[in-house]
């Protein structure tokens, strides 16, 4: 049975941190519709069209009638344990700091059979086992086989916390205090059992409604942060840039405008530089840091948060300026992944409809509850995911996108 995961002792300031090492990652280009799927929290796999039998690995004619119509649809993710193998010895530098490691195979319920790596609680051969698709540290795709029934502190198995980013015992940046969600997010992480929580809140001596009550709470701490200042983010990173696992980046900048509006350049501007280049400055003096601590312990540095609005993917002609910064933010939040994951940095957009805020109070609902993104991120994070679509506009946009791109953007721009 897993043990719960003990609180971890101070570090020793004069101890080497232990530098970040990945997993193997070569993958054909035909396998990462396994990485797609995980990084969505689904399980899929190929199924043919002819014959309706599932394959696996990846490939691309069916080995049963041989057609070529693979395409990737969702399985059912339960299986037998048929065997299993405990690594003590390993010549692989990444698995080497983590011996011993289970694996084992595992035969699917739709037909497969898979290489997997095991959760501590699972029984021996035979037993029942429920699958997933995780990225590991290299953000790559990886069958995990759980026990089918929930366990005791299940959560805090050393290999399924390689593959996700767990808040527990974690300390936590939120970027922006003033933001709607920051309380619910603050609350959602304490009762994942996040060691620390820092909020940052630009221009201090500005008053607002949800000081108090952050400031009541223990375990959290308001630090001075503004994005739109360099030097304000450079002297946060420097005081405690070192203590930062997981980063929550919330900072948006929402001011509607029309393009032919003589001042929607200037609009622009000032939206661009509270999420864009604010994105890009803590980027630049938190992102070495956490990258170099993605091997340090059992709770070292783990994932970068951005909440993003899903108009980044489809523009809403009412919200053109948002819409526009949100998209650049999506391609810069994908070259930090690109940077963060030589550390082992998970980099999780959560993609969301319209806040039920004053400032999207002419949007017609369905909106995005503060309470309901907070407990979508932290699942999120204890999923081990990467994009996350929250409210049921941003699942319908994503569900449409991959069906017909084109009629997503005539019928947002209505």
């Amino acid at each position: 049975m897993t043990g719960p995961l003990p609180r971890p002792k101070r570090k020793n300031p004069l101890a080497r941190t232990t530098q970040p090492l990945l997993p193997p990652q070569t993958r054909s280009r035909k396998a990462h519709g396994f990485t797609l799927a995980a990084a969505i929290g689904r399980f899929m796999l190929q199924c043919c069209g002819e014959c309706g039998r599932y394959a696996y690995p990846a490939r691309e004619a069916c080995p049963n009638c041989l057609s070529s119509a693979l395409t990737f649809l969702d399985a059912p993710t339960g299986g037998a344990l048929l065997s299993e193998t405990r690594i003590e010895v390993t010549s692989d530098p990444y698995f080497r700091e983590h011996m011993p490691w289970r694996t084992g195979m595992v035969q699917l319920d739709c037909g497969p059979v898979v290489v997997a790596h095991l959760h501590g609680d699972c029984g021996g051969p035979g037993a029942r086992v429920a699958m997933s698709l995780q990225l590991d540290k290299a953000g790559q795709a990886v069958f995990f086989a759980k026990s089918v029934s929930e366990t005791p502190h299940m959560e805090d198995d050393p290999q399924w916390r390689q593959l996700s980013a767990d808040p527990k015992y974690r300390r936590v940046l939120i970027s922006d205090g003033r933001s709607p969600m920051a309380v619910a997010l603050v609350n959602a992480l304490k009762k994942a059992g996040a060691a620390k929580i820092f909020v940052g809140v630009a221009e201090q001596w500005k008053p607002f409604e949800e000081r108090t009550l952050l400031e009541a709470m223990e375990g959290v701490e308001v630090v001075d942060l503004d994005l739109t200042s360099e030097r304000s983010v450079q002297e946060l990173a420097i005081d405690i840039g070192a203590k930062v696992e997981i980063l929550i980046n919330t900072a948006d900048h929402v001011r509607p405008a029309h393009l032919f509006d003589a001042s929607a350049a200037n609009t622009a501007r000032d939206v661009m530089d509270h999420t864009v280049m604010g994105l890009m400055r803590l980027s630049q003096a938190f992102g070495p840091v956490m990258r170099s601590r993605g091997a340090d312990g059992a709770t070292g540095a783990v994932a970068w948060v951005n909440v993003l609005s899903v108009h980044g993917l489809s523009n809403a002609r009412q919200f053109g300026v948002h819409s526009v910064a949100h998209a650049a933010c999506l391609s810069l939040s994908q070259w930090l992944r690109n940077e963060l994951r030589q550390g082992g940095i998970r980099v999780i957009n959560a993609l969301t409809g319209p806040l039920d805020t004053e400032w999207f109070q002419t949007v017609p609902p369905p909106k995005v509850a503060p309470k309901a993104l907070a407990d979508a991120v932290v699942d999120g994070l204890k999923r081990g995911l990467e994009d996350i679509y929250i409210g049921d506009v941003a699942k319908d946009i994503e569900a449409r996108l991959f069906d017909n791109p084109k009629a997503v953007e005539r019928e947002a721009g209505r």
